[in-house]
């Protein structure tokens, strides 16, 4: 007869230090991790991507309005710019997008971005219970403690030597440029990312990323749920035609569904910046130069398709590497925003008396259904297909449509731009205001850790990327970055 002895959480890997697991095993090999121990995982609502036709044009903004003024026309591409109040840009094929809506629901929803494109959705781990202590019958707990350690003594005539602790044993010097333990703090890494003294996994260089530059700062974590980062950003500033400044910001999120998407959300960061650089300082408007960088972010993912992965990982199932992207730039008298996907850009001003806006409108199935009138935010977003994108950057997306929009405030602020393991704890417009901290004009990279923090303290079940952007640029200390 089988026992009716709890089981231990199903788990596939070590939640402590990524050691694979067997099926049964009650604590990990390698670090003695306790799996019983392991909580359920909070319900989740996974982000799934849709293949299908032309999304339909989302609905009128129903957020409060930003009374700015128009921008003038571009002279040099003719691509038009708008008020906040009318919130579009132009799309890949010429015609306008839909204006922004706020989705206030109150809830924060951990989810992760996965899509269906005729592969296996990403599921959540199934949910272990963890047995309820119970206290024996004939076992006294008034016992004396017991030590922690049970030291053993050294054979007989062995040298002191041997009963040096491995991990503070002095290993003498090590090389120039070699990587230390930040365990022991004094064996050497491997290429595998193992201490070769005291054997501990060392933290990836992803798991948390922070940069500042005068005029912009941006942060990512990799989140308290996720075995890793597969988010990425870019910031930097350049010169414009006329000498002033413009300040770079790009974030993008990994669809966890694909194959590689820490490679997709790197590559795609990268290309779009570089795109950016190379455009701004020949006088291309900055509208028509974040179109073109989304096009060349979306060239550099589809490259990516092509190739084996960099580790050489053998999984039974592969597919394109894909991601969203969301980006600013900032000038002294312009801010224009473009995107692909579910990530954000969020307007903020200094003057909290005046209202905040959300620039960036989701491709997804809640957006969708909301602009169609075939729900309410309320029913829409308390779906579970509410996350699934629509909109994404990989090969195997069904047509490439990157949104833009220029805007000319007449008030500083700042400009918020994140991925939804962010917007997720603070979804609407103003709720995003109240995290943002009085003085991040001033202290840009303060402020993007103490929103980064936020998403932690609500739970960090995806990864967290933001990028804090002032406006206007300064005039002063501008250059490539």
């Amino acid at each position: 007869m089988m026992s009716q002895m709890p089981q231990p959480t199903a788990l596939s890997r070590c939640p402590s230090c990524e050691e694979p697991l067997e099926a049964g095993d009650r604590f990990c090999g390698a670090c003695g991790f306790d799996l019983s121990a392991v909580p359920a995982p909070p319900e989740d609502h996974p982000t799934i991507t849709m293949n299908g036709g032309a999304a339909p044009a989302p609905a009128a903004a129903t957020s409060a309005s930003v009374d700015w003024p128009l921008a003038p026309e571009p002279t040099s591409s003719g691509t038009p710019v708008h008020r906040a109040t009318d919130i579009q840009g132009t799309d890949s094929g010429g015609s306008e997008l839909p204006h922004g809506t706020e989705h206030g629901n109150g809830s924060a929803h951990g989810h992760d971005d996965v899509r269906e494109n005729g592969g296996a959705l990403g599921h959540p781990e199934p949910a272990g219970a963890r047995p309820p202590a119970v206290r024996p019958a004939g076992v006294r707990f008034d016992r004396p403690p017991e030590p922690d350690e049970y030291p053993l003594a050294p054979p007989a005539g062995a040298p002191a030597a041997h009963l040096a602790d491995p991990r503070t044993a002095d290993l003498g010097t090590p090389p120039a440029g070699t990587k230390l333990c930040v365990a022991c703090r004094s064996g050497h890494v491997d290429g595998d990312g193992y201490c070769e003294n005291c054997g501990h996994a060392q933290p990836r260089e992803r798991d948390h990323m922070e940069q500042e530059l005068t005029s912009v700062a941006a942060v990512s974590d990799r989140g308290l749920r996720h075995h890793r980062n597969e988010d990425a950003f870019a910031i930097s500033s350049t010169a414009l035609p006329d000498g002033s400044p413009a300040v770079v910001a790009i974030v993008c999120d990994g669809v966890s569904s694909a194959t590689r998407p820490d490679e997709a959300s790197l590559a795609a960061s990268h290309a779009a910046a570089e795109a950016l650089l190379a455009a701004l300082p020949l006088g291309t408007h900055p509208q028509q130069a974040m179109h073109e960088a989304i096009v060349a972010a979306a060239e550099a993912v589809n490259s990516l398709a092509g190739t084996p992965p960099a580790d050489d990982e053998h999984t039974p199932h592969q597919n394109a590497p894909a991601c969203t992207l969301v980006g600013a730039v900032v000038t002294p008298a312009l801010l224009i925003v473009g995107w692909v996907g579910d990530s954000r850009a969020y307007w903020v001003p200094l003057d909290r008396s005046s209202p905040p806006a959300r620039l960036t409108e989701d491709d997804s199935w809640a957006a969708q259904m909301v602009a169609a009138g075939l729900m309410s935010e309320a029913q829409a977003y308390a779906d579970e297909r509410a996350h699934a994108i629509t909109g994404w950057l990989g090969a195997d997306a069904y047509e490439l449509e990157p949104h833009t929009a220029s805007f000319k405030p007449d008030r500083p602020g700042v400009v918020v731009v994140c991925t939804d393991g962010l917007w997720n704890y603070a979804e609407a417009a103003e709720e995003m205001a109240q995290v943002v901290p009085l003085d991040a004009a001033e202290r840009p990279l303060h402020s993007a850790r103490v929103m980064v923090g936020h998403a932690l303290d609500g739970g960090g079940h995806d990864n967290v990327t933001v990028a804090v952007v002032p406006f206007p640029a300064p005039s002063q200390g501008a250059g490539s970055a």
